[in-house]
């Protein structure tokens, strides 16, 4: 067969077993019509099922399916998993509460805990004849010592020796008047700063309670002026020679003690501080309990170094006290740089402000002040002297303020230096070290030699201690870098008074 046949053949059975394939013609028959479309394809379009849409069970049908034996036993079984971790991680939490360490109770703090106190004894050296009135404008810069107090005076109204001419509640008129002294209060209140208020009787003369014979009438003046002042805003009263008084008028100085005591507002307590020419440790440990002062100035630490320092501190040292002050110099024995003229001031500083409990500065011992023909020298401020010849004057008086600051500014943030424990380290005849420690908190360790000629090498061992400690400050700055690590089973001879956390 041919294959013009063949084709001719599937044409027949193609449009045989496709009949829709047939022409569509106008009339029956029509073989022209039949002849133009022998084979081909119609598209025929059909319409497009509507797509279905899910719309999930309802209600109903919920109700049905979440009764079955199934999805109860499910539920039974998330629930029973969510309440078991619950209580899994509850436990968890109480046993990391139960075995951690305790947090050891905070002790009671007074606003004077937290930061030196800075005696003005004299005003007018303090900042010239514009008096109180000047005091005012310096209370931002001594703000920035972090200072928490001033101990302003005596200002009032006495003649040298002459307990008749004494008026305890009427300021000197050189000084300024009542309204310049609520002006410094209130200056020195939004700075953070209290004001305490020095009412030594005869603080011109040679005995602070004049003759023995007066000590009753002037101490029943203390008693008014007390609570006058402290009805004026004061935070406290300062007082020399409490010894005396405490002993020869105990019943007066009781009621003195508690008018200060009934100032005290639960917010912030009212201070008597007193102070003592004893040297002695163990007389001033009896004063602090004999007067009841709530701080005591005394000479304990001058010209102690060393060994005696340690054990003045650890005779007056107690743990649950606060009432331990700190100072070297004051009002009537001078400054910090006179008394102590062969060591470096830093290291003054350094001390009274690392030791535990509150260190008292006179004015002028941040800078190195030193009394030459006066105990009242005139205050330094200007430290802008282009003078070569003077230029490392006011080097080294910038090199001292910026110390001071420093250290105070750490006392003050730092737990273990507020009110941490003191444990001694190290001591000989100039070297002493203590470690301050509180609960948690970053530990410091406060290193001294006092012969910096005779280099000692300290080794400090104690199991709170660590193999290595960074070196905060160094009273010889540019000698030991501040942040380097120390070996502190080995420190020294090169390292000199340094603090250490």
């Amino acid at each position: 067969m041919s294959n013009d046949a063949e084709v001719g053949m599937k044409d027949v059975e193609l449009n045989e077993v496709d009949p829709e394939r047939q022409p569509m013609t106008a009339g029956n028959g029509d073989a022209g019509s039949a002849l133009a479309v022998t084979n081909g394809i119609v598209k025929v379009k059909i319409a497009e099922e509507q797509e279905s849409k899910f719309t999930g069970l309802s209600k109903e049908e919920l109700l049905k399916v979440a009764g079955t034996p199934g999805w109860v036993r499910a539920r039974w079984v998330l629930l029973i998993l969510f309440w078991l971790g619950w209580l899994g991680m509850l436990a968890g939490a109480i046993a990391i509460i139960v075995q951690a360490p305790r947090c050891k109770p905070l002790p009671e703090m007074n606003w004077w805990d937290f930061g030196p106190l800075y005696q003005i004894g004299d005003v007018e050296a303090f900042v010239g004849p514009s008096g109180l009135e000047g005091l005012e404008a310096k209370v931002g810069s001594l703000g920035q010592l972090k200072v928490k107090g001033l101990i302003v005076g005596p200002i009032h109204v006495s003649t040298a020796d002459q307990p008749g001419s004494l008026n305890l509640t009427e300021i000197t008129p050189s000084v300024g008047n009542l309204s310049d002294l609520e002006a410094v209060i209130s200056t020195a209140h939004k700075k953070g700063i209290s004001v305490v208020l020095d009412l030594t009787p005869n603080y011109k003369g040679s005995e602070p309670w004049f003759s023995n014979t007066s000590v009753t009438n002037v101490a029943e003046k203390v008693k008014v002026a007390t609570d006058y002042w402290l009805t004026k805003g004061v935070d406290g009263i300062l007082l020399y020679g409490v010894d005396r008084v405490a002993t020869v008028v105990p019943s007066i100085w009781t009621s003195i003690r508690e008018i200060v005591s009934n100032h005290t507002k639960e917010e912030k307590k009212k201070v008597l501080i007193g102070v003592t020419s004893a040297t002695s440790p163990g007389e001033v440990k009896k004063l602090l309990n004999s007067t009841g002062v709530d701080l005591l100035l005394s000479d304990a630490l001058v010209h102690k170094y060393g060994s005696q320092i340690d054990s003045v501190v650890e005779t007056l040292y107690s743990p649950n006290g606060t009432r331990l002050a700190w100072n070297l110099g004051h009002r009537v024995r001078g400054h910090t740089a006179s008394i102590m003229s062969s060591v470096n001031v830093k290291i003054a500083q350094l001390l009274l402000l690392t030791l535990p409990g509150t260190p008292i500065f006179n004015y002028g011992d941040e800078i190195g002040l030193k009394d030459e023909s006066t105990l009242s020298p005139v205050m330094i401020w200007d430290t802008s002297d282009t003078n070569e010849t003077k230029k490392t004057e006011v080097e080294e008086r910038k090199s001292l303020r910026t110390f001071f600051e420093t250290v105070s500014g750490l006392r003050g943030k730092e737990r273990s230096l507020l009110h941490g424990d003191y444990v001694p380290l190290y001591r000989n005849a100039t070297g002493l070290a203590y470690l301050r420690a509180w609960d948690q908190s970053e530990r410091y360790v406060a290193a001294f030699n006092w012969s910096p000629n005779d280099p000692v090498t300290l080794k400090l061992e104690h199991e709170m201690l660590p193999e290595k400690a960074t070196v905060v400050v160094d009273t010889k700055q540019g000698k030991v870098a501040p942040d380097q690590s120390m070996n502190l089973a080995q420190l020294g001879p090169g390292a000199t008074t340094s603090c250490f956390a």
